[in-house]
């Protein structure tokens, strides 16, 4: 074990065997700052300062999904099941041994879901491929936790290396802004009441990070490890799903059981394809996918076929979507649904869409 290593499980054990109150939260919080930093320079040290290399995956269609589990948990039959990939099944550990893509035709979307291998306890530091895989996932819209009902342990260990390798599931980065400063120290604004911090911590653990002089601004109730993610900002918040596998092999009241303590999203048999149209709902709610029908000028809209697009996109985004041309060219846009004021309103490229849009782009 190295000196890094040594210091990183030091530190583990201390903050494992102290209990957060007001008063040891300043030397708790301190802890952590050193702790981020360590693990920061040790994957540094251990990628050869090359960074995660991925696997080569080009991102296509409406939405990025990856299926993530231990070996031999079901994911290459279930994206055999649900897209119009051909991946590799085997009964043994290991049979997918690169990333393997398949297109998931629904509602009109068309979700690319990515089946990566199996991941075991230390993944996040690069044992087996984690290094590759978790590179994949960083890129992704949405996660599938796959869990065979036969080893509910696994979730933990799952959740363990998705948060080591920087990934925040289900999750929204906290509404904290850090600025740094010339002079003045360390000024804290809130707009909540904390719950797990005060001034002194946040000062404490900006100074382990070497920010002598900031303006601070938090409107979120946060933890310290929130605090630190900010600090760092280079944590990815992505949505995922949990997925509950295997269930024909007990009985149904065993599988509920282990479906409550993992709280799992579905249950399902991906060979016998249960559960399977419940699924493809699901991944499309959860990448929180729209559709929005185009007009041109003078023309009914297409009705027949929508743009698929995420809630909460611009008509910029579209434009982005449609051709790299659309924005330089822009004029402006009319909109018919329930994100105009009034039908065919004329706005700009800062609008925001709502899923039955119908819009109009105007260029140049």
């Amino acid at each position: 074990m190295g000196k890094d290593d040594a210091k990183i499980k030091e530190l583990e054990d201390l903050i494992a065997s102290s209990q957060y109150n007001k008063r040891t939260q300043k030397a708790i919080g301190q802890y952590k700052a050193q702790l981020a930093k360590l693990k920061v320079k040790d994957e540094a040290r251990k990628s050869g300062g090359k960074g995660g290399e991925g696997y080569s995956v080009r991102k296509t269609g409406d939405g990025t999904v990856v299926l993530l589990g231990f070996p031999s948990v079901g994911k290459s039959t279930l994206l055999n099941s649900i897209t119009d990939a051909d991946s590799e099944v085997g009964s043994y550990a290991f049979t997918t041994l690169t990333c393997i893509p398949g297109i998931l035709d629904y509602e009109h979307a068309k979700i690319q879901i990515l089946d990566v291998p199996g991941i075991v306890s230390g993944a996040a530091s690069g044992r087996g491929r984690g290094t590759e895989v978790f590179s994949v996932l960083r890129s992704a819209d949405l996660i599938i936790l796959l869990i065979d009902v036969n080893y509910p342990e696994h979730y933990s260990v799952l959740l363990n290396e998705v948060y080591e390798s920087g990934i925040r599931i289900n999750a929204k980065r906290p509404d904290v802004k850090i600025k740094k400063t010339a002079k003045d120290g360390v000024k804290i604004g809130k707009t909540v009441k904390l719950s797990y911090l005060d001034n002194e911590t946040i000062t404490a653990v900006l100074k382990e990070f070497k920010i002598a002089n900031a303006d601070v601004v938090i409107r979120s109730d946060i933890t310290v490890d929130q605090f630190i993610d900010c600090i760092e900002d280079n944590k990815f918040y992505t949505p995922a799903i949990t997925i509950l596998n295997k269930v024909d092999m007990v009985s149904p009241e065993k599988a509920a059981e282990v479906a409550k303590k993992i709280n799992a999203d579905l249950l399902i048999c991906g060979k016998d394809k249960e559960h399977l149209e419940g699924l493809k709902k699901l991944i499309f709610k959860k990448l929180k996918l729209i559709r929005i029908y185009l007009k041109e000028p003078s023309n009914p809209p297409d009705m027949d076929v929508p743009l698929i697009v995420f809630k909460d996109f611009s008509i910029k985004d579209i434009c982005k979507k449609l051709h790299k041309d659309f924005v330089k060219n822009f004029k402006f846009c009319r909109v018919w649904g329930s994100s105009a004021k009034f039908a065919g309103q004329k706005l700009t490229m800062k609008h925001v869409v709502k899923d039955g849009d119908v819009v109009e782009i105007h260029l140049r």
